[in-house]
């Protein structure tokens, strides 16, 4: 269909641009170069020229003996020269033999072409010109354990990977469609994909397992106390997974889950274990809930066949915490979202994380502790919502309908202008920085447990906020701009994943260590074990740093494998053919398009199309601009109508599939791919910058495509620069803001464009203003590119010529006297543009400007502007080469040669010609797979690196006071762990192996039960439960006795029997685990934990003051025991209750209407008296009255008849029998006032040698039964 062409602004007066210039054209050239490389068989009627190609070496030896430096930036480009200053360059003779192209790459055997001459700008190879350094492995990180390399994003369809959990011996991921894990055993393993079956996008990931297909996962646990992993899924469901499927499964065959049930309406968030075994999970609506674990236990043991079962009685047994503080319709915590949780196994509490505030919860009681702001500011607003913000899930659903239907009467325009109003108020407000982009700059993204206990947040600007265990905010620090997604701990180092793709390492006082980019896209999720710090990457790689990277194990690694590079490196070639352009609002002939592009596409493996002014009217660009700024980038009807006709001229379906598609008002570039190429092509993300209007208006400007080929990276720009002869400074600018601006971001009009989970920016610019960009350290995306060809309507003219010398230049195809008088090749080798890049020499007529329909060179304009011919239309390109002579290697992977670069003269339906240019691309790139087998081979098999491994497996020395603890009456055991190391922090961490039965008629036990994650019984204390020990200090941990029941039954929550109460006497394993700051190797100890029902004390006579311990059942004359108080001088009996009461008159009776209960609530910041009120025989008693100089008597009444009872009166210098006040020296007993730290304390719980409390200390040698080494 023809289209009348109308005058557009790019319609420029020519005569009024050459007034002011010279009327008197150069000395012509005989003949040009361009007419021998002709292919066509037009024959010729010039004088022979005095020089042929066959002369190109000659000019080369010829510029090494003129004093040319090698180094020189010259060497990137041939000089020309030019009518104004043909002397500026030092050769004699005539300037007209000067050759202006360079054949800089030279074909190897087996090639079927001669690669055209090019013509290389100055400028490169400074500042963002600069071509990007590549090597056999990153320069900027440590050498990684790359157990899934980056897959390409196309294959991943379904299938992305969301989180990970590491367990002693496997790393879990959850997916979109189930789980998978590794081996860490296969870790360095040839990739062979699921079951020996290579899959797309896994062909180099180490083997690994896979699940039954599932709903999406969204959050991972794992639970080693009962070799399990739990799951939560999209569809509000929990899932257990074992560790060992593979006994239960053969490789081939997707394992299955176990227990399963419907724990959320909406998606599982987040899942943790907490201290006591039970499962929180998290979700929509402010909702938290909990599974016990006695719940959880009992549906697990049930067979196969009872799945159901199982599955309804653990959902029926759900605690919905945010119920339980909902009174009279008004709730203590807000009805936003709950991102995650953290178990803070210190200090047995939960945190639970909204956008700006956070809930603190009892681990025990499942109390609401306390709930505050990103500030640390108490919260005191209640929510108070209305009925109808409650309603059951059907009727949500039914006023969901029926606002739905209401909002549809409004009409299309109300509903638009709605839209277009409420996408120009956020515009508005991102622009201003506004309150709602600062608030949102606040929102707590991450949270993590250090290794001191204290809590670490990570907001979406940056901020990393220390908290300690009871909400109060001690300190924060920005060592990055991006925001902060996810958090990881190993010993003393925190680590830190970026949306950036960074990872950073500080210490536990926030001091930055280290910091590299572990990947080019956001680092998601991170997880330890083995030596490593695992790290998920959105695009879906695996890779995994060593934990005392950076240091001088990566040296070691990075010169082995470097010297092995040969054995990982391999070499591909692909063809690359680039079509331009401007149809000037027209439509094409198939017969157009078959000569433009299906003539040459035979042997192509990529295409690229970029047309310009697609659509040009007022209107249309106006709307786009406004699409544009709300992010709307779909393009329009005149564009898809362009791709789909090309596709078919391709044969899209069985020979090309296309990949992707970007419009901005009149421009557009769409990429296919040959099908047999698919496989090593993908990655897709699409760019727009306006350059018209004030940088606002799609008339001009630039689209670009980028994709990953053989894993390297190149970026496809069509452009469409500044009109009018003397705009070329314009055009220069229009270049440069494109080339700087330019950032690429997911297509939305990608084939199988899949729906990740990662929201697609709307800008396509880089910008100062955007709080998750890091302005120090942002580099251009073309930049970073490994090659980038740039193509269209670049507009530039030929200047100091008429319109009469220019027709017949043309008519006698002296092509290269036109040269010389081209704008673009002048500033190109001013180095004013396009600084570095290549272009072929141009041996086709000029492509501007023709009437359309007047086929033959006699088609040039020739009404009344008549403007000069020119070639508007070109295509150059930059590779990742340094210099002529660079040959393709891993240090300069992408090397590439131009086949074709021609313009299609019999297509007449535009006032332009098509351009096309046909590349050969040679690409050396790595086999990931054989370089991790090198990278374990390095690892298991080199003595320097395997004696920096076992320099990591020193544990400092510890001991612990005691291997057996017995309690009863609520009474609390203070353990000591020492530090005897005099150079290395010990970080220690206390777990519980299992509970089990006592039996009745003997001291042996029943099998032991483990708690989920290693938990500890209900009837247990520990606190704390982790921490850090300072070189030669010591730790004191609260063992206490809590009042319990057991054989707790929930339906919907409520528990049924909850005063049933177990009287076996129970006994609990004990492990502390401890390691160095940074070890691979854990050494623990054992302490058993004896609880006896207090209806079966021992008695003892009141008379009897032997030395026998009631409590601990020692031998006599022991008076180092370590459960007791002991006096330095008293060999006498002593209870085990903390007030050193009399054991022989003691029957540890309480209070009338006590009855054994507490209250359970804590006063903030104490550890160790957990508020109990107790009477007479608490040894933590608060009716502590002292008498002068009694500091014994603790309210106890004794008459004088009781010879054996100790008085305790204290003399001077008895410093042996002091009570068990908590006053302010029991600070190292980690009691902490209103959450403030003491000195030396709360930061890392440790505890001076020298303020050794005597009533606790041991003169003795301390306790090291039970002592092991993992």
């Amino acid at each position: 269909m023809e289209i009348n062409h109308h005058p557009s602004e790019e319609d420029d007066d020519d005569k009024d641009a050459l007034s002011s210039m010279s009327a008197i054209p150069p000395p012509r050239k005989i003949h040009s170069y361009s007419h021998q490389l002709r292919a066509s068989g037009q024959k010729g009627h010039h004088r022979q020229r005095q020089h042929s190609l066959d002369d190109i070496p000659k000019i080369t030896e010829a510029l090494s003996g003129c004093g040319i430096s090698g180094d020189s930036s010259d060497d990137e480009f041939y000089p020309y020269a030019t009518t104004t200053n043909s002397s500026s360059f030092p050769f004699t003779g005539d300037t007209g033999d000067s050759d202006d192209y360079l054949i800089t790459h030279q074909p190897e055997i087996g090639e079927d072409f001669q690669p055209l001459p090019e013509f290389v700008g100055s400028g490169g190879g400074v500042g963002m010109f600069k071509v990007p350094t590549r090597s056999p492995l990153h320069s900027a990180r440590p050498p990684c354990l790359e157990l899934r390399p980056h897959p390409l994003r196309e294959t991943q369809v379904g299938r992305f990977l969301r989180n990970i959990a590491c367990t002693g011996t496997q790393l879990w991921a959850g997916q979109e469609s189930g789980v998978r894990f590794w081996n860490f055993d296969d870790a360095f393993e040839p990739g062979c994909g699921l079951g020996g079956h290579v899959r797309r996008g896994d062909e180099d990931a180490a083997p690994f397992h896979e699940s039954a297909s599932t709903s999406p996962t969204t959050c991972l646990m794992a639970d080693n106390g009962n070799r399990l992993v739990w799951s939560g899924h999209k569809d509000g469901k929990i899932r257990s997974w074992t560790m060992d499927p593979s006994s239960e499964n053969d490789d081939d065959t997707p394992f299955k889950e176990g227990l399963s049930w419907q724990a959320h309406k909406g998606p599982v968030n987040s899942v943790i274990m907490s201290s006591y075994g039970d499962l929180w999970s998290c979700s929509e609506g402010g909702v938290i809930k909990i599974w016990t674990w006695e719940s959880m236990e009992k549906s697990l043991s049930l067979r196969l066949e009872e799945k159901h079962m199982a599955a309804l009685l653990v959902e029926r047994s759900g605690i919905d915490l945010r119920a339980q503080v909902t009174v009279n319709g008004s709730c203590s915590i807000s009805s936003s979202e709950v991102k995650s949780l953290l178990a803070d196994n210190v200090r047995s509490k939960v945190w639970a994380a909204q956008l700006q505030t956070f809930s603190l919860w009892d681990a025990r009681t499942k109390e609401l502790l306390q709930v505050f702001n990103t500030e640390g500011l108490t919260e005191n607003k209640v929510e108070m919502p209305s009925e109808k913000d409650q309603p059951a899930e059907d009727e949500m659903k039914v006023k969901i309908a029926s606002t739905s239907k209401k909002e549809k009467s409004h009409g299309f325009l109300q509903r638009s202008r709605n839209a277009i109003m409420g996408a120009a108020d956020a515009v508005r407000r991102v622009a201003t920085r506004g309150g709602g982009a600062s608030e949102d700059a606040k929102r707590t993204e991450a949270m993590v447990l250090a290794g001191d206990g204290m809590i670490w947040t990570g907001c979406t600007n940056g901020l990393l906020i220390q908290w300690d265990g009871y909400g109060n905010r001690l300190q924060d620090f920005r060592h990055h701009q991006c925001a902060v997604l996810c958090f990881c701990t190993f010993g003393e180092r925190i680590y830190i994943g970026y949306v950036s793709g960074h990872i950073q390492i500080i210490d536990l006082e926030g001091n930055l260590i280290a910091g590299w980019v572990a990947h080019n896209n956001a680092v998601i999720k991170m997880a330890s074990a083995d030596g490593y710090i695992f790290s998920l990457a959105t695009h879906g790689g695996i890779r995994g740093w060593h934990v005392i990277s950076p240091g001088p194990l990566d040296g070691i690694i990075r010169s082995e494998l470097s010297e092995t590079e040969r054995t990982y490196a391999q070499t591909d070639s692909v063809r690359i053919l680039i079509g331009s352009w401007n149809v000037g609002q027209g439509k094409a002939s198939h017969d157009a398009l078959m000569s433009w592009l299906g003539s040459v596409a035979s042997d192509v493996g990529i295409l690229v199309v970029g047309l310009q002014e697609v659509e040009m009217g007022a209107g249309f660009l106006a709307m786009s601009a406004a699409k544009e700024s709300v992010g709307g980038n779909e393009g329009s009807s005149i564009g898809q109508y362009w791709i789909d006709t090309i596709g078919k001229t391709l044969d899209e379906k069985a020979v090309f599939e296309r990949m992707g598609s970007r419009q901005l008002a009149g421009l557009l570039i769409s990429l296919w791919v040959r099908k047999n190429l698919r496989t090593h092509v993908g990655d897709i993300d699409v760019a727009a910058v306006p350059c018209g209007f004030g940088r606002a208006i799609g008339n001009k400007g630039g689209v670009g495509l980028r994709i990953r080929v053989f894993d390297r990276i190149m970026c496809f720009i069509n452009c469409h620069l500044a009109a009018h002869l003397e705009a070329v400074n314009r055009r220069n600018a229009d270049f440069d803001h494109i080339y700087k601006t330019m950032s690429f971001s997911r297509s939305s009009n990608a084939h199988n464009a899949p729906a990740a989970g990662v929201t697609t920016g709307s800008h396509t610019t880089k910008s100062a203003n955007n709080v998750n960009v890091n302005t120090e350290e942002t580099k251009q995306d073309l930049a970073e590119a490994d090659m980038v060809v740039f193509f269209g309507d670049f507009n530039y003219r030929l200047f100091g010529i008429s319109y009469d010398e220019a027709r017949d230049f043309v008519s006698q195809r002296s092509f290269d006297w036109l040269r010389e008088k081209d704008q673009l090749r002048a500033e190109m080798k001013a180095g004013k543009v396009f600084q570095g890049m290549r272009e072929a020499i141009i041996t086709f007529p000029p492509t501007y400007k023709f009437e359309r329909h007047r086929p033959g060179l006699g088609g040039y304009d020739s009404g009344e502007k008549k403007r000069i011919p020119a070639w508007c239309d070109r295509v150059i390109y930059r590779d990742t080469r340094t210099s002529p002579e660079s040959e393709c290697s891993l240090d300069c992977p992408v090397v590439a040669s131009i086949m074709l670069y021609d313009a299609c003269m019999d297509v007449t339906e535009s006032d332009h010609k098509p351009v096309r240019c046909k590349f050969h691309v040679k690409i050396e790139h790595v086999d990931r797979s054989v370089r991790r087998q090198e990278f374990g081979r390095i690892i298991r098999t080199n003595e320097k690196v395997r004696a920096l491994l076992n320099d990591l497996r020193y544990v400092p020395e510890t001991v612990v006071s005691s291997n057996s603890v017995v309690l009863q009456n609520q009474d609390t055991f203070v353990l000591r762990i020492t530090n005897k190391c005099v150079k290395q922090n010990a970080v220690f961490r206390i777990l519980c192996e299992g509970q089990s039965t006592v039996r009745e008629d003997e001291d042996n036990t029943l099998e032991l039960q483990p708690l989920g994650s290693f938990g500890f019984p209900r009837w247990l204390e520990v606190m704390p439960a982790a921490g850090t020990i300072k070189p030669d200090s010591s730790v004191e941990i609260s063992v206490h006795q809590e009042e319990f029941h057991t054989l707790e039954e929930f339906v919907d929550g409520i528990p049924q029997n909850w005063w049933c109460e177990d009287t076996r006497d129970k006994e609990a394993i004990l492990v502390v685990n401890v390691q160095g700051s940074c070890s691979t190797e854990t050494e623990c100890h054992r302490v058993h934990v004896r609880h006896c029902f207090s209806a079966k004390n021992l008695r003892i006579d009141a008379n009897q003051s032997d030395s026998k311990s009631t409590s601990l059942k020692k031998n006599e004359g022991d008076s180092k025991s370590k459960s007791s108080k002991k006096n330095d001088g008293d060999s006498g009996s002593k209870s085990h209750k903390k007030n050193d009461e009399d054991s022989g008159s003691k029957s540890h009776k309480k209070n009338d209407g006590e009855s054994g209960s507490k209250s359970h609530k804590k006063s903030d910041g104490d550890y160790g008296s957990k508020s109990h009120k107790k009477n007479d025989g608490d040894s933590n008693s608060k009716s502590q009255k002292k008498n002068e100089g009694d500091s014994s008597s603790k309210s106890q009444k004794k008459s004088d008849k009781d010879s054996g009872s100790k008085s305790q009166k204290k003399n001077n210098g008895d410093s042996s029998s002091k009570s068990q006040k908590k006053s302010d020296e029991d600070s190292n007993s980690y009691k902490s006032h209103s959450g403030k730290r003491s000195e030396g304390d709360s930061s890392s719980y440790t505890s001076q040698s020298g303020k050794k409390k005597s009533s606790n200390s041991s003169t003795g040698e301390e306790s090291q039964n039970g002592h092991d080494k993992r």
